[in-house]
């Protein structure tokens, strides 16, 4: 499909897409939203397709927050039902059966930090900056930032981003595990498709599967994460991706996986 606000291309197994809307370093308002959901399931659905990397236009900002001028338009109801589909949408890359990887490459503020900090990983060049600063405008979070920030860095950090909406570089992103790297700008989009190509090596169903049970696990009692690993587990020994990975280790050959 086409869309407005979105740069959605393919590039062997890398299904990458941008958020164009340098203008606005790219902010996110409801059109936007629903391509991106669009985008995501898009993607999600095409076999060839192994990993998607999510970044921003220009060289400014990843994502700079919600669209203020839109917000601003809102009552009660509708800033509820802003934040619902914002909720919905970015649910979709945590559910979406792929893994997702966020190439910030700039101000990733607000809305922004809460869709970067949806994906399975985040990888930062040295010009992002993160920032929840909500309160800077007498609100709060409202696409998951005050739930998905808590349980990635602890609540003392959460806390302390939330409360004084300040702005932090990727350094101190890297010490607070929210990106698992930081690379220079010209080597971001390259980095993250290594990573997207090494997953590809990979059995397709079993990190579909490691993505569910981390993401379902986390919340749960771990006796029941437990079983839900176990049983993840030995499904797999129902697939042919299975057998084919098995016959690979004891052939000392590369497994050619088909995820069946």
């Amino acid at each position: 499909m086409s869309y407005e606000n979105l740069l959605v291309e393919r590039r062997g197994v890398v299904g990458l897409i941008t958020i164009n809307r340098p203008k606005v370093l790219n902010a996110l308002d409801i059109t936007t939203l629903r391509e991106l959901h669009a985008a995501v399931n898009e993607l999600g659905a095409d076999r060839d397709v192994r990993g998607i990397v999510l970044t921003g236009a220009g060289d400014k900002a990843f994502v700079a927050g919600a669209d203020i001028a839109h917000l601003s338009s809102l009552g009660p109801r509708e800033a509820h039902e802003f934040s619902s589909f914002g909720g919905r949408t970015l649910r979709s890359i945590e559910t979406v059966d792929k893994p997702v990887l966020a190439a910030v490459n700039g101000f990733a503020l607000g809305g922004g930090c809460e869709l970067a900090l949806a994906c399975d990983v985040i990888i930062a060049s040295t010009k992002a900056r993160f920032g929840q600063p909500e309160v800077n405008l007498g609100v709060i979070p409202g696409f998951g930032g005050t739930q998905r920030l808590s349980r990635l860095v602890g609540k003392n950090f959460a806390r302390y981003m939330v409360f004084t909406g300040e702005i932090f570089d990727a350094d101190w992103a890297a010490r607070t595990q929210i990106a698992a790297e930081v690379v220079e700008p010209e080597r971001l989009i390259p980095r993250c498709t290594e990573i997207v190509e090494i997953i590809a090596k990979k059995g397709p169903l079993a990190v579909a599967q490691a993505k569910r049970v981390i993401q379902m696990g986390f919340d749960l009692t771990l006796e029941t994460a437990l079983e839900l690993e176990s049983m993840a587990f030995s499904g797999l020994f129902a697939t042919e991706d299975l057998k084919e990975g098995m016959r690979a280790f004891l052939d000392k050959r590369r497994a050619d996986f088909r995820g069946a």
